[in-house]
């Protein structure tokens, strides 16, 4: 069982014991556009969902706060996301998450793609109820790192993206809605032209009203060769 332990604006924390890790997908607002980012992924061999948006459980142990994720080939890459966590005592928190994903493996199966990897977990949250009347404003950006240099790969708002209460009803009517889960929200475009796969990844949920900004960073590093 993966412990992730959150610092909130006040100066408290709060210690979560995952016990359930949900990775949304095609979770665009638009779903016109969802259907037609999954007719792009079809082309390039990636198995269209049999339903929009999509929930793929994923192993909790995968839900990490972490500054380093070790891979075992060159194409695995990162999203920009934010979670909702459900804490100890119930309450709804939310912070910024990379869904780290095997692309190789994505061709295969998405589910499966989802459990090759880890979903990177910031260290501070914000509770749901202070920012939900203005998360449509809430910017989420990606930054990628290829020999030192550093690029912008997403920017967009959570307007983009189902809301965090659309998720929450979805696993209150599974019975899901409960200490101990955790849910990734699906991600936004990525900028064209730049490369996926990066020797590190960076990614911030940030609040325009307070200039509050949730950050996470992690390095990408190749795994040793395999004998035999």
């Amino acid at each position: 069982m993966a412990t992730l332990t959150f610092e909130l604006p006040d100066g408290s924390t709060r210690a979560v014991d995952v016990v359930r890790l949900l990775n949304a997908g095609y979770a665009g607002r638009g779903q016109e556009d969802v259907a037609a980012h999954v007719a792009e992924l079809a082309e390039l061999g990636v198995p269209a969902p049999s339903v929009t948006p999509a929930l793929y459980p994923v192993s909790p142990y995968l839900a990490q706060q972490t500054e380093q994720v070790a891979v075992q080939h060159g194409r695995t890459s990162g999203e920009a996301e934010w979670a909702l966590v459900v804490d100890a005592d119930g309450d709804l928190l939310l912070t910024a998450a990379c869904d780290h994903t095997d692309r190789a493996l994505e061709v295969h199966g998405v589910a499966w793609s989802k459990n090759a990897g880890p979903d990177v977990l910031a260290r501070r949250a914000w509770r749901l109820a202070e920012v939900e009347d203005r998360l449509d404003a809430l910017t989420l950006r990606a930054w990628v790192t290829h020999r030192g240099a550093e690029t912008e790969i997403q920017h967009g708002t959570l307007a983009e993206l189902l809301t965090p209460g659309y998720w929450a009803d979805v696993l209150r009517d599974r019975g899901d809605l409960a200490p101990g889960t955790v849910l990734i929200s699906g991600t936004i475009p990525m900028a064209e032209g730049v490369d996926q796969f990066a020797e590190r990844w960076r990614v911030e949920l940030a609040d325009p009203a307070t200039g509050d900004t949730i950050r996470l960073a992690y390095d990408v590093v190749p795994m040793p060769e395999p004998i035999g």
